[in-house]
């Protein structure tokens, strides 16, 4: 059997006309066959043919330029089309059929390597779609069944076998070799353990695996990236459509110039060259290139951004304003030290708390549970338990009454004539579990989430990439947040934040300039949504917070972040230049014609040289 969540599996795409495939090419070969026909007939003593020849190469391109421009009319989009379309047109009717023709070559053309160049900044979004799986292999009674993905449910078992693509999101029935590199852009395989969670759109690279599947294929991590890339992929930069304003003015130029140029020198050649010149013009083609290509730049580091208008916001952040738990932290509390009374040891401590702690299901206590178990520590069963949620727990243990919960619950039913020497050794901004055995303290554990090893250079890098002000907002304690932003160097510390306190924060700080929010959580979705760009921990981040941002890190790291801000400057300068230098030097070959410098044929070649030198510059993006 062929592997069911292969691409090698995919439904055959929907064959489409080879005509529709093909139709830039046939016309850009008409204008060549042309071009070449009626130079061939010149040369080749005649000469009388020739500009029937150009003419046949030309009128079928301006007949599909203008049922294009028809088209595009009833959608009410008005470009500079219509220029190509007056430049073929006064061409021919002004006896000039080799400048038609040569305008037809450059508009056939420019369209083809327009799609090329759009074509090559896709191909890392396209690689994305093309490895969503169709089927999975399911446990049933009855045995394995291959089903459609859109069949299975949470709790359903999966086989995944070598080479495959994980169909959902799920926990690992057993050790894994993954391939994660179209999700994070890490080439090394990882290796996954028993029980650890797993995202769809990994490839299996080793020995087969079971996979419990944890959500429906349409709410995994794999379909939320196609769906954003697909939006990416369909949306419309500011700056695209600030130039499709800018491509209404400058059509109004050409076309006055050109006429003041006619009616100024009574010679309809000049308004001829004029309209050549200005035909395409790089406004139109270097943009759209230009962000795109930086569209895939981003979404090779591991970075989704959902379209060119948040790339373009991206490349103007002047605050970033980052949540604490789950960002600069690993979002996950380990146990770092444990202190004892005189008469326990460490691991007296942490069997007794973990033992009671076996019947609570707070994180903290299955952190405890965890690090007991790492440790190789038998755990008794707990009896006759009662649980204070957010407070603390009450049980015996080993015959012996236990209570396991924070300082003060602890401290109200127990005596501690060693709990303030205790206590002074509690690290400053730490979290701590006080263990009480049979009505006197024992000792405490001290629980930190970590800070990511990477948190202090990300900064730097943000920072050189040119953020002006960072900002740590947090849920947390105020202690906890004031010495990690301490720790870090940033400019604002803000902590014992409602979702509602950060949008605050955010509303604050948009005063100074354009605001980027880092959050990973739930609670962070208001604030994501808030921000002028919205960064999402997507990784390991949940779905609210992936669907409010405008930026995913599909890695669970934030240097990618600092990366995706510099492509996204450097992608809007080079539009820019492009823009910039293609006009000046459009209009400086239109002000040349005009004063009949410039003959039609020769403003034609010129025009086209143009326009591949903004293309291929709007490219830089890519690299």
């Amino acid at each position: 059997m062929s592997s069911p969540a292969s691409t090698s599996d995919q439904p055959a795409p929907v064959a489409r006309p080879w005509l529709a495939d093909n139709f830039s090419n046939l016309l850009a070969g008409i204008a060549v066959l042309g071009l070449a026909g009626g130079t061939a007939f010149w040369f080749g003593g005649q000469p009388q043919l020739a500009p029937i020849a150009w003419a046949a190469g030309t009128a079928p391109v301006l007949l599909a330029l203008l049922v294009q421009i028809v088209s595009s009319l009833r959608r009410g989009d008005v470009g500079l089309d219509v220029v190509a379309a007056l430049s073929m047109s006064a061409a021919l009717a002004f006896g000039e059929p080799l400048a038609g023709n040569v305008v037809a070559l450059m508009y056939a053309g420019g369209q083809l390597l327009e799609t090329f160049a759009a074509g090559r900044a896709r191909r890392e979004m396209i690689a994305l779609l093309g490895r969503v799986a169709k089927t999975a292999l399911v446990y049933r009674p009855a045995g394995l069944e291959e089903r459609p993905i859109t069949e299975i449910i949470p709790g359903d078992r999966l086989l995944i076998r070598q080479g495959e693509v994980l169909p959902v999101d799920g926990v690992a029935a057993g050790p894994a070799d993954l391939d994660l590199s179209a999700l994070t852009g890490e080439s090394l395989p990882a290796h996954i353990a028993e029980g650890d969670d797993v995202l769809s759109g990994s490839t299996a690279v080793g020995a087969s695996f079971d996979l419990v599947a944890s959500r429906p294929a349409a709410q995994s991590t794999y379909a939320g990236i196609v769906r954003l890339v697909e939006a990416a992929q369909s949306s419309k930069a500011p700056m695209v459509r600030l130039a499709d304003r800018y491509a209404m003015a400058f059509l109004v130029l050409t076309v006055a110039l050109s006429a003041a140029a006619w009616l100024l020198s009574g010679d309809p050649l000049r308004a001829l060259a004029v309209l050549v010149v200005a035909t395409p013009c790089p406004l139109i083609l270097a943009v759209p290139v230009a962000i795109i290509s930086g569209l895939s730049r981003t979404a090779r580091i591991g970075v989704l951004v959902k379209g060119g208008g948040v790339l373009e916001t991206l490349a103007r952040v002047h605050t970033a304003i980052l949540d604490k738990t789950g960002t600069l932290t690993h979002g996950q509390a380990r146990v770092t030290s444990i202190l004892a009374a005189p008469g326990y040891g460490e691991d007296d401590v942490l069997r007794l708390a973990a033992s009671l702690d076996q019947a609570s299901g707070h994180v903290v206590a299955t952190a405890l549970v965890e690090a007991a178990q790492a440790r190789g520590l038998m755990l008794s069963l707990p009896q006759r338990t009662s649980e204070t949620p957010g407070e603390g727990i009450m049980g015996i243990v080993d015959g012996q009454n236990l209570i396991v919960g924070g300082r003060a619950f602890v401290a109200a039913h127990t005596s501690h004539p060693q709990g303030q020497s205790l206590d002074a050794a509690i690290p400053v901004g730490a979290m701590s579990v006080s263990l009480g055995v049979d009505g006197t303290l024992a000792g405490i554990v001290i629980l930190q989430d970590k800070l990511r090893d990477d948190a202090g250079s990300v900064l730097a890098d943000l920072r050189a990439a040119g953020v002006a002000r960072i900002v740590l907002a947090s849920g947390d304690r105020n202690d906890i947040v004031a010495a990690i932003g301490a720790r870090l160097g940033v400019d604002r510390i803000a902590g014992e934040l409602t979702p509602e306190g950060k949008v605050a924060v955010i509303r604050d700080e948009a005063r100074a300039g354009t605001v980027m929010m880092v959050g990973d959580g739930v609670n962070d979705a208001p604030a994501l949504a808030a921000a002028d760009v919205g960064v999402a921990m997507g990784a390991r981040g949940t779905a609210a917070s992936s669907e409010a941002a405008g930026v995913v890190l599909l890695v669970d790291q934030l240097a990618p972040l600092a990366q995706a801000i510099v492509i996204a400057r450097r992608t809007r300068t080079i539009a820019l230049q492009s823009v910039v230098v293609g006009l000046g030097l459009s209009l400086a070959a239109m002000l040349a014609a005009a004063f009949g410098y410039l003959p039609p044929v020769q403003g034609a070649l010129l025009q086209e040289a143009i326009d591949v030198a903004v293309i291929l510059n709007a490219l830089r993006a890519l690299r």
